[in-house]
């Protein structure tokens, strides 16, 4: 079910953790143009370049490698095992509705939509990226798939010039278009939606099984 999730702001610290900060959120608005919201660290102010969909890491990294290309049309952010897919702004307030239509409404996926009033954490400052089409291993940063000391970074980073329009998911049919012709761009939402669903449906599934299996196992057999 789609929500709205909001980062509570750490409690202050010291100079030179407020001064990156500082610098890390007027790299985001003088480079890209997104607003932010100063603390430490830094927060994204979503709902106007972009909106964000929240997912489990596991099942979010899964569901990049099936999109295949369309999945490194986009910025994409990792922090505290869940992946922050950048999407058009207003896609949140169509995620309900496409989750309806696609039959997975009611399912009780682990799914969260962030739009207007809505913020999240600032990645640090971003590096080009590494890995497989250009798109980091959430493996890097652990087994629990953290950033460094819980902090958000950047599996893709957001490219000057090509972060918002058409280089974000949207339900348009522009949103399949990139800068080396159809289908060299982000898919669209609905495909989007639909296989990161999936991967968390069979992720919750396989969880379930497994634990059932566990449990099975350490039951004493029964004769009759």
């Amino acid at each position: 079910m789609a929500s709205l999730r909001t980062v509570t702001v750490p409690p202050p610290r010291g100079p030179d953790e407020s001064a990156q900060g500082d610098r890390t959120r007027l790299r985001y608005e003088n480079v890209l143009g997104w607003p932010t919201v100063p603390g430490v660290p830094p927060r994204l102010v979503v709902g106007v370049a972009f909106d964000v969909l929240d997912v489990p890491a596991e099942a979010g990294c899964v569901a990049l490698e099936r999109l295949g290309a369309a999945g490194q049309g986009f910025p994409v952010a990792l922090q505290a095992g869940r992946l922050r897919l950048l999407v058009a702004p207003g896609s949140a307030d169509e995620l309900l509705g496409l989750l309806d239509w696609l039959e997975w409404g009611g399912v009780g996926l682990d799914l969260v939509a962030v739009g207007e009033g809505g913020f999240m954490d600032a990645p640090v400052p971003w590096t080009p990226a590494a890995g497989p089409g250009g798109v980091r291993s959430a493996g890097t940063y652990g087994r629990g798939g953290d950033g460094p000391q819980g902090a958000a970074v950047w599996l893709r980073p957001p490219e000057p010039g090509r972060e918002a329009g058409a280089s974000l998911p949207t339900l348009s049919a522009m949103g399949t278009r990139g800068s080396r012709g159809d289908g060299a761009g982000p898919p669209d939402l609905v495909r989007l939606v639909n296989t990161v669903a999936t991967q968390i449906h069979r992720v919750r599934l396989r969880r379930a099984g497994a634990g059932a299996a566990a449990r099975a196992e350490g039951q004493p057999l029964a004769f009759s």
